[in-house]
């Protein structure tokens, strides 16, 4: 017997929403999002000068986790060169409101980075109602897998891109006559880009995931591709990070890796999928033949 519409609903434990409901729902989970984006924001900004002296302005000081874990190495491998004693980084505030402007910049892309977690939960409630049981299924933790690739790109951004960035940029000379004196400006703005760029781009995993879950993005495609995705990497790490050749290459090296690994991902959908259209069809068969 037929199920009709209202068991179809109890049973998914979703009711059928008219358009405008819809935006309300979707107007709420906006909201909500944001407040969480701005209680991150004005803690940030309450505690700006923490913020600046232990976290933006870490990786330009030799006591910097990265630099010593590098000195680790060196005096791991006999290699002392790898210790870094200094970093000569001379930042100025050429503009009246450079510095009052900055920290509300910095404060809002911190906000943003600990409250992501959450407004992609509210983003998935908001997507989960419309997606079928089974698909369901296979997309738990998916909140969990956008938050830790997210983290992992921050934390290479940071730890990796970051303090390299900034070290080499603070000793390249093209003559003696020119000092490196760097407004603050530029400095924030190209470590906050590095660090938000790369916590962004580690989501092509996830991105592949749901374009093979609908059958747009296929293994198969991907690897006729390969060559031409290395070309595409280049661009959005041109895009997402600022406009220097050390940037681009350091973020799309990790880039190119996640997408060999999206390749495996997308194989493993392709597989799930056609083992569940056989199954189908089987069943389909077999209610045939009865």
């Amino acid at each position: 017997m037929p199920l009709d519409q209202d068991t179809i609903e109890e049973e998914s434990g979703e009711k059928e929403m008219s358009f405008l409901d819809h935006l309300e729902e979707l107007r709420w989970h906006v909201i909500r999002s944001m407040v969480a984006i701005v209680v991150f924001t004005i803690f940030a900004f309450i505690e700006v000068k923490w913020v600046f002296n232990s976290v933006i302005l870490a990786p330009a000081k030799a006591d910097f986790w990265t630099w010593r874990m590098l000195c680790k190495i060196g005096h791991a491998f006999n290699a002392p060169d790898l210790c870094i004693d200094d970093i000569p980084l001379v930042l100025q505030s050429r503009f009246m409101t450079g510095q009052f402007t900055i920290t509300i910049i910095a404060a809002f892309v911190l906000g943003l980075v600990f409250a992501f977690p959450y407004v992609v939960w509210e983003l998935w409630r908001f997507i989960r109602p419309g997606l079928r049981i089974s698909e369901r299924k296979n997309s738990r933790g998916v909140v969990g897998a956008v938050s830790s690739l997210f983290l992992a790109g921050i934390s290479f951004g940071y730890y990796i891109i970051a303090p390299l960035m900034v070290y080499i940029m603070v000793n390249y000379k093209i003559s003696d006559m020119i000092k490196n004196e760097f407004d603050i400006t530029s400095y924030v703005t190209t470590v906050l880009t590095l660090v938000l760029g790369s916590g962004l781009l580690f989501q092509l995993p996830v991105v592949i995931f749901f374009l093979s879950k609908v059958g747009l993005v296929t293994p198969a495609f991907l690897r006729r591709y390969r060559k031409h995705s290395v070309i595409v990497i280049l661009i959005v790490a041109a895009i997402i990070t600022p406009p220097d050749p050390l940037s681009q290459t350091l973020i799309s090296i990790p880039l190119y890796l996640l997408f060999e690994i999206s390749i495996l991902i997308s194989a493993r959908v392709e597989k799930q999928r056609l083992r569940e259209e056989e199954a189908e069809r089987l069943r389909e068969e077999q209610s045939s033949a009865s």
